[in-house]
């Protein structure tokens, strides 16, 4: 009987990998047929990806003559174009063109469609894959029946400098945990529905972005050869091993060369990591390479960037304008044309857009299925673990009785449209829930006095006198601070990430007049609130949360959800720590506390952040024990107990932390190589490991990669710079 199972396991798997193969010669059969058909002009035509011309991301450009480029073959993918009716109408003109080959349609979708989710920098708080997930799936359901076939996310920009603005969008500080968000997104993006729609996710943006000199938006990245494999590529590679469909390239230069022609980045992009999807220019940049003064003239940018490897030509127009030439002047091979035209029609092919052109366009299912009840409780949940509790005075947190008089107290306690953050399509119309609304329908039968107090900006203390009056009566104080949605996003880089205006007076006047003041912070980065940390009886970071906001935060004010989301990137204290972040070197002189010694210290701030990463607090209190570290065959193991000792239900983040002691490259102090969040009931207590596979220990040094074998410690820490235990050991 074993024998018959196994030999019709055996055939049911040749039968699926027959299959697949077919399916892959087909699809490529298909591309070659279509490919051989076209003329030089048609097949440029698909590598020209133009805006729709209304609440564009970048600088809108009104050309007159688009239609006719439809008609004409000339674009084989638009952005900005929104909405079952909308692509319906400028997929029915590219189909009026010689071919007929339909278009792709893509989309800014960075936390949300209509239903807006957390920042992503928020979702990476959260430390939860499950939760990114969520997101993404929400994300991508409402985009594919809004008509979009491809979403610009996940951003995956490792970044160390909270003062660049997209912090916003990226995955915080750590490598790990930008590729564990990385592959979380890549696949629930684009998982097929039941219904067969789906969607390609786009890597972006490749790379180191995020290392912008300054925290700087688009500025140069200036760094070795292991600071771009070790810290910003990690992410990147995940997306590609988990078949993420399109990349991004990034604005800034890398050692010289714009990413939109940097030969090493597209190399290894396409050989050594064997990616079989495409990459799209980032909005212009293409064109910017002539400004960067790498390019003679944008003739000179559409050859470089072709040649280097990049596929789609995204609002620059230069090889729509300058590809034909090049071709008859022998400069690019068509050749090379041919197999960037070929990705494209791939895609197409995956998405059925030539069974069906117009199979995402069905209004009805837009109508019904767009900011639905389940797609709100989705956002409501997501955005609940994503709140990180840094401070909680006296238990003061959760609020489990019902108030008399609740104080809502801050400019933006009832500012909808500051909910959702920056990078939302449909905000035209806001929708998302305030605090003040929350409140309201939370404490039905208490008194709720709202102050604004003073702006987000500007110097008017004039609301302090009716805001503290309002606290002193009240049993209950919720303060909401921080930024306005505009101040981080591209092109929002702050050189001061301190909380603006006179808001920092204001929390200093409602401590003294109430000290059940629970205060949330609210932005798109970590920012500076020195006097805050300090006088704060109980503090939760909100970041920006979508459409559901209010309704999240309340669930974590009254305990209904327990926080368990962490610090994703480190809080400085001081503008001069910047750039502060917990994986750095230890140097021959690592910085020490007490003066007058000759260390790598500043002589008058600490040099420890405010908030670590991995910090964050709970309504409850757990226990480690039994704590054991095996090596077994091809993994490292971590094995211990852990209990909830408190009164509440809640989750713990595990953390694991490894450094490597010595070796022919100096390592980071600590670098994080995997975590989990463990839910358990008050009292519960549960056993379980963690398995760190040693190819997670490879590392690019002095002389290529490193297999990651030697001296080593472990740590198991509640945050990166908290360790609870510690051990060293040796790595075969």
């Amino acid at each position: 009987m074993k024998r018959i199972y196994f030999f019709l396991c055996l055939f049911l798997l040749v039968a699926t990998l027959r299959l697949q193969a077919q399916r892959a010669s087909d699809r490529e059969a298909q591309a070659d047929s279509i490919l051989s058909l076209m003329t030089l002009e048609e097949k440029i035509g698909q590598l020209n990806m133009l805006t729709g011309n209304w609440e564009a991301t970048g600088p809108v450009l009104n050309d007159r003559n688009k239609a006719d480029k439809l008609k004409n073959g000339e674009i084989g993918s638009m952005l900005n174009v929104k909405g079952s009716i909308h692509t319906r109408e400028m997929q029915t003109l590219a189909l009026g063109s010689r071919l007929g080959i339909p278009l792709l349609f893509g989309q800014d979708v960075i936390h949300g469609y209509k239903t807006i989710f957390p920042i992503p920098l928020a979702l990476a708080a959260s430390f939860d894959a499950e939760v990114m997930a969520l997101a993404a799936r929400v994300s991508a359901r409402e985009a594919a029946v809004s008509g979009i076939h491809w979403v610009f996310s996940p951003m995956l920009d490792v970044s160390r400098d909270p003062r660049w603005g997209r912090v916003m969008e990226g995955p915080g500080e750590d490598p790990y945990l930008a590729s564990v968000m990385a592959a979380s997104m890549t696949r629930s993006y684009q998982h097929p529905f039941e219904d067969g729609l789906k969607v390609m996710a786009c890597a972006k943006h490749f790379a180191a972005y995020g290392g912008a000199i300054g925290g700087r938006d688009y500025n140069t990245a200036d760094l070795s050869l292991q600071t771009l494999h070790n810290i910003y590529l990690p992410p990147f590679r995940a997306a590609a091993r988990h078949g993420i469909a399109t990349f991004m390239c990034s604005f800034n230069e890398i050692n010289g060369v714009p990413a939109s022609a940097n030969p090493y980045l597209y190399e290894l992009l396409y050989k050594d990591w064997n990616y079989q999807g495409f990459v799209v220019s980032d909005w212009g940049s293409i064109r910017e390479m002539v400004v960067h003064g790498y390019s003679k003239d944008r003739k000179q940018a559409a050859e470089q960037s072709v040649h280097a490897g990049l596929t789609i030509d995204m609002e620059s127009n230069c090889y729509a304008e300058y590809l034909p030439e090049l071709v008859t002047e022998g400069k690019v091979a068509e050749s090379i044309i041919d197999r960037a035209v070929r990705q494209v029609l791939l895609q197409k092919i995956d998405l059925k857009l030539f069974e069906d052109p117009f199979r995402y366009c069905n209004e009805d299912r837009e109508n019904n299925e767009l900011l639905s009840a389940a797609n709100r409780s989705a956002a409501r949940s997501v955005a609940a673990r994503s709140i990180i509790l840094l401070k909680n005075e006296n238990a003061l947190l959760p609020v489990k009785d019902t108030p008399r008089t609740v104080a809502v107290i801050g400019p933006l306690a009832d500012s909808r449209r500051d909910m959702d953050g920056n990078w939302v399509m449909l905000s035209n119309d806001p929708i998302a829930v305030t605090l003040l609304e929350a409140v309201r329908s939370n404490y039905p039968h208490s008194r709720i006095v709202f102050e604004k107090g003073c702006d987000i900006t500007g110097e008017d203390c004039s609301g302090f006198d009716q805001a503290t009056a309002a606290a002193r009566e009240a049993d209950l104080v919720l303060l909401a601070l921080g930024e306005a949605w505009d101040m981080s996003g591209e092109a929002r880089s702050k050189g001061d990430i301190s909380l603006p205006g006179v808001q920092q007076q204001l929390a200093t006047e409602i401590y003294k007049a109430n000290p059940r003041t629970i205060t949330l912070l609210m932005g798109g980065r970590p920012m500076i609130f020195e006097e805050i940390a300090r006088e704060a009886p109980a503090i939760l970071y909100t970041w920006w949360l979508g459409t559901e906001a209010g309704n999240a935060i309340m669930d974590v004010v009254r305990g209904e959800v327990n926080p368990s989301a962490r610090v994703p990137m480190s809080f400085p204290r001081h503008l001069g720590q910047i750039p502060v972040y917990y994986n750095h070197k230890n140097t021959g002189r690592p910085p020490q506390e007490s003066p007058g010694n000759y260390s790598g210290r500043y002589i008058d701030i600490s040099h420890k952040p405010r908030y670590p990463f991995g910090y964050g607090l709970s309504y409850t209190r757990f226990h480690y024990s039994d704590i054991t570290v095996s090596t077994q065959a091809g993994n490292l193991r971590v094995t211990l107990k852990l209990e909830n000792t408190g009164e509440e239900d809640g989750s713990e983040l595990v953390q694991v932390y490894l450094q490597k002691l010595w070796g022919e490259t100096t390592r980071p102090v600590r670098e994080l190589k995997q975590f989990r969040q463990v839910y358990l009931a008050r009292g519960e207590e549960q056993t379980f490991h963690l398995d760190i596979p040693y190819s997670d220990l490879a590392y690019y040094g002095n002389n290529g990669w490193m297999d990651g074998s030697g001296e080593y410690k472990i740590y198991l820490g509640r945050n990166a710079n908290d360790m609870i235990y510690e051990q060293q050991l040796h790595i075969p």
